[in-house]
């Protein structure tokens, strides 16, 4: 599949707080859509950006931040009314965020408080994992230094809109002066991120796009809810006439191995909004959005 010829849909939301499990509520959702030109540049941009009534007052911190006030949220949908608008913008497109387990969580969570289930994109990228990658020497990998570093502007931090869209460009310019092979894995493989599990293995996607697995003593349930099973199908041998192999094709344990990395050990921070190596704890729970109800 060609990357370059999907929707690129780069999204920030602005919140009351840092924990989605804990009563914090999106404020503000941006999703800035890219299509790309031949030459690997941006050809044609919308924007979506909506302010949220969250039912509860906004902390003075995230004002002083934001700029946000209550006022500016007080006669605005709640974040439910505008839910199908944003699940149908996040179909079939390649999504990028800057921090995007912790962008993730909240809309999943706000989905599941809204009653709707929440779909899986084609591929989820991580400019701060991008970064980190590219950039193995850089003191910082906040979104406004990262920006300054590929010479992208970014007017107004902070702001969903402007976050999403310097986000989404700085990913953009990235992989155009690295000259990404325009096919979806390969950008994967460079951007360490995740799409949808091989056909050619014992994973599938359900109807919303969400990894399940397809035999086996979980059949059907999904994948985010056995990280331990997920570990021992990367590392399974069967004996054959000829000696030890893997029991799983190589393609489902890379894919195994990167979910694993990316939403599971390693990946949870503990000051979400940071980036110091001494932030990163191991997570004990896996995408807790799928194990919550509302």
């Amino acid at each position: 599949m060609k990357w370059k010829d999907l929707s690129i849909v780069a999204f920030d939301t602005e919140t009351t707080g840092l924990d989605p499990y804990g009563g914090d509520r999106v404020i503000e959702v941006a999703l800035v859509v890219f299509q790309l030109g031949a030459d690997g540049r941006v050809a044609e941009q919308t924007s979506f950006s909506r302010f949220c009534n969250p039912g509860m007052p906004i902390p003075r911190k995230v004002t002083e931040i934001t700029g946000i006030r209550d006022e500016d949220v007080a006669g605005q949908p709640p974040f439910a009314e505008i839910a199908p608008e944003i699940a149908e913008r996040f179909r079939g497109a390649l999504t990028v965020a800057h921090n995007y387990p912790f962008d993730l969580a909240f809309l999943s969570r706000e989905f599941d408080l809204a009653g709707l289930p929440w779909r899986e994109p084609l591929a989820a990228i991580d400019t701060v994992d991008v970064s980190m990658k590219h950039f193995p020497d850089a003191r910082s990998h906040k979104l406004g230094d990262v920006a300054r570093r590929l010479d992208v502007v970014l007017d107004g931090a902070h702001r969903a809109a402007n976050d999403a869209e310097a986000c989404g460009r700085c990913f953009i310019e990235l992989a155009r002066r690295h000259q990404v092979a325009d096919d979806l894995q390969a950008l994967l493989d460079w951007a360490d991120a995740i799409g949808r599990p091989p056909e050619d293995g014992p994973l599938e996607v359900d109807i919303y796009g969400v990894p399940v697995f397809a035999d086996g003593p979980h059949k059907g349930e999904f994948v985010a809810e056995h990280p331990i099973h997920l570990a021992w199908m990367e590392k399974a041998r069967v004996r054959r006439a000829h000696g030890w192999d893997y029991l799983y094709p190589e393609s489902t344990r890379r894919w195994v191995r990167r979910f694993l990395d990316v939403r599971a050990a390693g990946r949870a921070r503990q000051q979400p909004k940071s980036f110091r190596a001494t932030d990163w704890v191991i997570d004990p729970c896996i995408t807790r959005s799928r194990l919550t109800s509302a």
